[in-house]
């Protein structure tokens, strides 16, 4: 159910007395989905529940006309419950994540970002300190530079996580805070879009984080993650690394096997079954950020790629990297074998890497996963 201007003013006995209706269950989607995945479906628990927020919401300072305009649309997903309940069914190992998080699509895809928004991120650089490598890569993990920003209704993901979430009360704080976004005329409710999970924008911060963090780096008035243009998200982003002690021209880590060390703090971790890593404080100010361990590797060797450094020896291919289209024609080829890459656009994701491991393993040869030219040419 959609909430109008009327439903908001007014007490609206009808929809307290809906409540008390019987439950529409959520539906379970397969593995295709609608087109409109997001979709709201009426859930008169959540009404009940909007109605019971909108009072601390007006006591936590929202003006009226933002919550009329923010509720006007807004509606329980489904779907966003679905995707809170099945986060944590699978993990993947370091490397399976580092193939598909720093692919060669990932590293060509960034340096051309990086062409394109040099003078943005040199800018952003000398302002905050914060080298424009690391800038660009957390900005390649997070939305495949602005490409998968997210189309989430953030009003809809965080009122339905709030009501039925498992994080109720964190969720409720990270609605609130958004309300406080629209109030203060950042972006408007339907602009307003980002991940299931209520991260927003190029760069993916969570409405506090935003709050707190963001800036309005172009002038005009409004601190804008969400838009074509990144320049907000970025320097963003730098403003958040810098606020959490990022030493500019220092490195992240090195594979501990040959670390020539330069950075401070350095320490050796070995996540499992991967090689051992000395990191350094950069190293950590990552994952402020994002607290895991292969999220601040993947994102330390992709700023390693996109400043013209080679792949981790070991686990990735010594081979020469594919060319789109060597890749296309790899992920077509193992689609028409029946191991299906879940795409054939070029980029090598999750998909691609357990189809090449399936056909390696049909063909006898060792199951790495690489998206090599000896692959490509074995299926020929």
């Amino acid at each position: 159910m959609r909430l109008g201007r009327r439903e908001l003013l007014m007490g609206s006995a009808a929809l307290l007395l809906a409540a008390c209706a019987p439950r529409v269950p959520a539906l379970r989607a397969g593995p295709s989905r609608d087109v409109d995945e997001w979709a709201t479906a009426p859930d008169p628990g959540y009404d009940a529940w909007v109605l019971s927020f909108l009072p601390r919401a007006r006591n936590a300072g929202i003006p009226e006309p933002t919550l009329q305009a923010a509720f006007a649309e807004a509606g329980f997903i489904p779907a966003v419950i679905e995707k809170d309940r099945s986060q944590a069914e699978f993990s993947r190992s370091l490397q399976d994540y580092l193939l598909s998080g720093v692919s060669d699509s990932r590293v060509e895809n960034g340096r051309a970002a990086m062409a394109r928004h040099a003078q943005t991120l040199a800018a952003v650089e000398a302002t905050y300190g914060v080298d424009k490598e690391a800038v660009a890569a957390i900005w390649g993990m997070e939305s495949s530079y602005g490409v998968r920003k997210g189309d989430v209704p953030i009003v809809s993901a965080l009122s339905t996580l709030a009501y039925e979430g498992r994080r109720a009360q964190f969720f409720e704080t990270q609605l609130v805070s958004a309300l406080r976004i629209l109030a203060a005329g950042d972006t408007t409710p339907r602009a307003m879009k980002g991940s299931w999970a209520g991260a927003m924008g190029h760069t993916q911060f969570i409405p506090t984080s935003f709050e707190s963090l963001a800036v309005d780096f172009t002038g005009d008035g409004r601190r804008d993650i969400w838009g074509e243009d990144p320049s907000d998200a970025l320097a963003s982003t730098a403003n958040y690394l810098a606020k959490s002690g990022w030493r500019r021209g220092e490195p992240w880590g090195e594979l501990a096997q040959g670390a020539s060390g330069g950075g401070s703090g350095g320490r050796v971790i070995q996540p499992d079954g991967a090689p051992a890593f000395r990191v350094y404080r950069n190293f950590d100010v990552i994952k402020r950020y994002n607290n895991a361990d292969s999220y601040a590797i993947a994102v330390g060797h992709l700023s390693d790629r996109l400043r013209g450094g080679p792949p981790l020896a070991g686990l990735f291919s010594s081979e020469r990297p594919l060319t789109l289209p060597e890749r296309i024609e790899l992920q077509e080829g193992l689609t028409a074998l029946g191991f299906d890459t879940r795409g054939t656009d070029g980029n090598v994701g999750p998909g691609t890497i357990q189809a090449i491991r399936a056909f390696q393993a049909s063909r006898g040869l060792p199951q790495t996963g690489f998206a090599e030219p000896s692959v490509l040419q074995a299926l020929r």
